[in-house]
């Protein structure tokens, strides 16, 4: 291994040790070369992760070895990465990264950090998030093509409940991203909510192409709309983030008249640093605007009080939720004497 490296991040030396180290073999891409990335992408991942509390996708020996996520900050962490008071699920609290410099993405990479999974909220306030974040996940015998044509549908719906506008990003593997700024005025609970009623119009108008079906046996070949990862504590990839795939593919934001014509694999961390140099940050104006969420709390209504269509299950890991229907899957549920 060659000797450690100093990089020059924003004003800031980051020191980075085993720059040789392979992090991904079947491309050659080393420690050198993530921590080159995320210089080459700074503005824009920082964009993403801004003052957001972020949990890190650790790969300290590269996508071969052991991982993990690291959720409270680092004993190590320098003093000018701030961090931002978390409270999970369970009631555990903990105090987590909080980047508002370039060189904390570049820091965290020397710890071997792949993915940043930050929370769509600000430092400032943890409890209402200002992101409605819409999941559209490939399910098997679907692909991104299926996922692109959901996120068309998807678009439509967003723009007639409420004018809001969506911002689509690839996931880095078979999926689709598409943010939505918001107000911080609602709760986890309400953006939850919010994204359930999302699924439930979507499954209205694509009932073959789309399910928020909770329960991986009820979904068939459709594309699964993820409301739970509006949930406390549930995390996306962060846009441009590096993705622990063997071709190391990232999540790239794109423009609605791109997604048409583009793939996931053609974003990676060999490609994505020139079309940052060449287009800038094509999300940079997200922040522009914050839209309201009052249009599809009032569609969330009418589906209870109109259809009876009331709360879905949250994840496994969660306590049993106010309103929460029976979480147990359905064949299980026909097994179980009455």
């Amino acid at each position: 291994m060659a000797d450690a490296v100093e990089l020059e991040v924003a004003g800031r030396t980051v020191r980075l040790s085993s720059p040789d180290k392979v992090f991904f073999p079947e491309r050659g891409f080393t420690k050198l070369d993530l921590a080159r990335y995320y210089i080459a992408v700074g503005p824009g991942i920082l964009r993403a992760l801004r003052e957001r509390p972020t949990t890190l996708e650790r790969h300290p020996d590269g996508i071969e070895g052991e991982w993990f996520f690291q959720k409270r900050a680092p004993k190590s962490m320098p003093d000018w990465i701030p961090t931002a008071h978390i409270t999970f699920p369970s009631g555990r609290s903990a105090d987590e990264m909080c980047p508002t410099e370039e060189a904390a993405v570049v820091w965290a990479a020397q710890y071997g950090t792949l993915t940043f999974h930050p929370w769509p909220v600000r430092a400032g306030d943890v409890d209402h998030p200002d992101e409605l974040r819409i999941d559209l996940d490939p399910q098997p015998g679907t692909d991104f093509a299926d996922a692109v044509r959901a996120a068309h549908e998807l678009r439509a719906v967003l723009d007639e409940f409420g004018g809001l506008r969506g911002w689509p990003k690839t996931s880095g593997g078979r999926g689709l991203h598409v943010f939505v700024p918001i107000e911080p005025r609602w709760t986890f609970t309400q953006v939850r909510r919010a994204a359930i009623a999302v699924g439930r119009e979507m499954e209205r108008r694509m009932p073959e192409q789309v399910t928020i079906k909770w329960w991986k046996e009820e979904r068939g070949k459709r594309i699964f709309l993820d409301y739970n990862q509006t949930a406390r504590d549930r995390t996306i990839a962060s846009a441009y983030s590096v993705r622990p795939r063997p071709q190391a593919t990232v999540s790239a934001p794109l423009r609605w008249d791109e997604i048409d014509s583009v793939h996931p694999t053609d974003f990676d961390l060999a490609t994505m640093p020139a079309r940052f140099e060449e287009l800038g940050d094509v999300h940079a104006g997200m922040e522009e605007q914050a839209h309201s969420l009052d249009a599809l709390l009032e569609l969330a209504r009418r589906d209870e009080h109109d259809h009876g269509l009331g709360d879905l299950p949250y994840p496994p890991e969660y306590p049993k939720m106010p309103g929460e229907p029976k979480r147990v899957q359905p064949s299980r549920a026909r097994r179980e004497p009455s």
